[in-house]
């Protein structure tokens, strides 16, 4: 890098970069070319080069004044209230070497506080000047809450006394309400009047805006930025303190002319952002010159550390501890050749890269910044450079001196006319700088002269051309030609810058530097061209998975190994078995907010496919996936997958998962019951059919038995009749014996 061939001086080897050094010894590097004195500090010294003689400075910082902060903003030492820490520093800057320092803020509690008040007196606010006639009074008693030092100041206006803005007409003059019925009297028009300087005396600020009244303009903007601009601007006349904070109240009920509304009555002056007050404290440029623009009202106001306050229907001490409740520091007078970034330490202690502000503050807490600052380049010397850093509305701030690296030490010491240089050159850091017309290490040789001696010393070897071909042989040397591709360099001339791999046409790819033929890359890029990054940030998926864990990082992108992937970071794969589950976790939080992206920032910032919802899914798609899921709920989500033509993956799901009626259980319940009763009934009653089919059939059996027995009673020879008579031969008369049941 330092010994690329450009430097042939200390001061353009100190350009190259922040690491390079020069070595002033004399008899270092004889031999070889000059840029070899142009090196790392470190390799220096193994080549030889003492120490005392390598230049090589570094940024460096010395504080200059460093009054330790204040704690307190009233009493006897209001006069020396300490807000920023430190107060003055010097800045020894060497381009390109960046070096930071640190600043400490605190918002000291009880500190002295200014407020001018500007109304509007514009007939429209008639109304309001009766609710601010003891403004003065409420004022002070709410501002003592945060401070015991406050001041009031009084001033109001109107518009500018000329066409089209205000009344001209000579009736006008002196009462430009003259006419109007609904308030017929009121005082002239005027662009600003300063009525009340700065005080402590409250009842004076009472008095005045008693006395006040009203007046009239034509148009319905006003001239309230003539107003803010001479408020802000004269400081004597107001009465500003140096050691207070400054408030700015604009009360008005109406939006103000800006820059260029002047032209409508042919004032073509810009305005030149001075104060213009009269002996009687009225804006004497109103009918002279333009209302001041946006741009200049802001730059008067924050030279002038002023805070202005919109007048609003909240209590002013709560805008103004919303004030005190921020600190933001502001560079002034920034040298275009300086960089400056900023870190934030506010009260949780964490460093917030790029912010210059902190808020939430209370009064008489203490913050820190961090403050990088780095050259570009070196100014014209003689150049005093300086800047400011203030926190805004602050009177206090940081002087920053800068003072640049650009010159050698040893350049103090260069001898004219050196012996050293043959008495024809000057000698300057261990080189010598030869009179136009000669050459050599020590100014040894004229132009033009050749010998053969003088020939075989620009030969790389026997049978080389000389100076390869492109140079001159001079005085032991070669004198490379020019090149419209580039440089050409080297004891033989050898080596260009040109003469590299290309990519694409552009040499080195541009991420390397061309060197003899050879491309030497830029950190984090390899290859012959330099077009091999090594860099794998562009290949980690939004999953963070190296090639979506489906392929290799090569050259700073990914080569997809699975079949089916594509895609920058291989993370397109409809055919591969983890794409329906990769697709589910997108689907859960893009739909139902839910699963484990359901984190808001990380759904947005994973899932950026296109979901399409619908009430029926179709499946004929030969390209798409179908992917089924099961739910928390035992619900069936289903959804495709595909990828379109333009690269962008699609899906398209159903707006809600496929999910089964689920049973009631007192229903079930009572069917249970139910059909235990059932199939008892019905067993009971094929019981009860089969008992009477049996016994009718047996009863019909038996009916059948009897009819078919026709027995007559004597027939049966079981039966016997229960009289018997027997005829009974005797010596008496026969006669009958009858009997019955045994019974004679």
């Amino acid at each position: 890098m330092c010994m690329s061939g450009s430097a042939t001086s200390c001061e353009e080897c100190l350009l190259i970069h922040p690491s390079c050094a020069w070595c002033a010894q004399e008899d270092f590097g004889r031999g070889r070319t000059l840029t070899s004195r142009c090196d790392f500090s470190q390799n220096l010294q193994k080549r030889g080069c003492d120490s005392r003689f390598i230049e090589d400075p570094h940024s460096s910082i010395s504080v200059l004044t460093n009054m330790p902060l204040s704690s307190k903003g009233s009493g006897s030492t209001q006069y020396d209230v300490i807000q920023i820490s430190p107060q003055n520093i010097s800045l020894s800057l060497r381009p390109g070497d960046q070096t930071w320092f640190g600043v400490q803020v605190r918002q000291v509690e009880d500190y002295p506080v200014d407020l001018y008040y500007l109304m509007d007196l514009s007939l429209s606010m008639k109304d309001d000047l009766d609710t601010i006639r003891n403004l003065g009074t409420k004022l002070a008693l709410e501002m003592g809450k945060l401070t015991s030092n406050f001041r009031l100041g009084f001033g109001s206006f109107v518009d500018k006394n000329m066409s089209p803005f205000s009344y001209t007409a000579p009736k006008y003059q002196e009462n430009p309400c003259s006419g109007y019925k609904l308030f017929p009297n009121c005082v002239p028009t005027f662009g600003f009047r300063h009525i009340l300087s700065l005080t402590d005396k409250v009842d004076r600020f009472n008095e005045e805006v008693q006395k006040q009244m009203v007046s009239r303009n034509r148009d319905a903007p006003e001239g309230g930025f003539d107003a803010i601009l001479q408020a802000a601007v004269c400081k004597e006349e107001i009465g500003w303190r140096k050691e207070a904070y400054h408030l700015l109240v604009f009360a008005t009920d109406d939006v103000p002319h800006l820059a260029l509304d002047g032209r409508l009555g042919g004032l073509v002056q810009p305005h030149d952002g001075r104060c213009h007050l009269n002996d009687q404290n009225e804006y004497s440029a109103s009918t002279k010159m333009d209302y001041p623009s946006l741009a200049l009202l802001g730059e008067k106001l924050a030279e002038n550390n002023i805070f202005l306050i919109f007048a609003v229907t909240k209590r002013l001490y709560v805008i103004y501890k919303n004030i005190r409740s921020k600190v933001e520091l502001s560079v002034w007078d920034h040298p275009e050749d300086i960089s400056l970034s900023f870190t934030a330490t506010c009260q949780d202690g964490k460093p917030l890269p790029g912010l210059r502000k902190c808020a939430d503050l209370k009064i008489g807490d203490t913050v820190s910044f961090n403050v990088s600052v780095e050259a570009r380049g070196c100014p014209p010397r003689g150049t005093d450079q300086r800047f400011t850093i203030k926190p805004v509305g602050f009177k206090d701030r940081l002087e920053v001196l800068v003072d640049y690296q650009c010159d050698c030490g040893c350049s103090r010491t260069a001898q004219t006319n050196s012996s050293i240089c043959s008495s024809i050159g000057t000698y300057n850091c261990g080189t010598c700088h030869c009179e136009p017309g000669y050459l050599g290490a020590r100014c040894e040789c004229q132009e033009g002269e050749a010998s053969s001696m003088y020939l075989s010393a620009c030969r790389e070897a026997e049978g080389k051309q000389i100076c390869s071909g492109r140079g001159e042989c001079s005085c032991n040397q070669c004198l490379c030609y020019e090149s419209e591709f580039g440089k050409i360099y080297g004891s033989f001339c050898e080596c260009d810058d040109f003469s590299c791999a290309r990519h694409k046409g552009i040499l080195c790819s541009g991420h390397g530097e061309c060197h003899c033929g050879e491309c030497k890359c830029h950190a984090g890029y390899i290859g012959d061209n330099c077009n091999c990054s090594t860099e794998t940030s562009s290949c980690i998926s939004d999953d963070g998975k190296m090639c979506s864990g489906r392929g290799n990082c090569v050259c700073g992108r990914c080569q997809c190994t699975e079949p089916g992937a594509f895609g920058d970071t291989c993370e397109k794969c409809p055919t591969c078995p983890d794409a329906c589950g990769t697709k589910r976790e997108c689907i859960e939080c893009r739909l139902f907010n839910s699963g484990r992206l359901a984190d808001n920032q990380t759904c947005q910032r994973l899932c950026k496919d296109e979901i399409i919802t619908v009430e029926t899914l179709r499946t004929e798609d030969p390209s798409a996936v179908l992917c089924l899921y099961k739910t928390d709920h035992d619900c069936v989500m289903k959804f495709t997958y595909s990828e379109h033509a333009s690269g962008q993956s699609i899906l398209t799901a159903l707006k809600e998962p496929e999910c089964g009626g689920g049973p009631d259980a007192l229903m079930v319940l009572l069917a249970v019951v139910g059909s235990i009763l059932l199939v008892g009934v019905v067993l009971l009653a094929v019981w009860k059919l089969v008992i009477t089919i049996h016994d009718r059939r047996e009863f019909s059996r038996f009916q059948n038995a009897r009819s078919r027995a026709r027995y007559e009673m004597a027939s049966n020879p079981l039966y016997k009749q229960p009289v018997t008579t027997h005829l009974v031969e005797t010596d008496f008369s026969m006669y009958e014996k009858s009997y019955n049941g045994g019974v004679h």
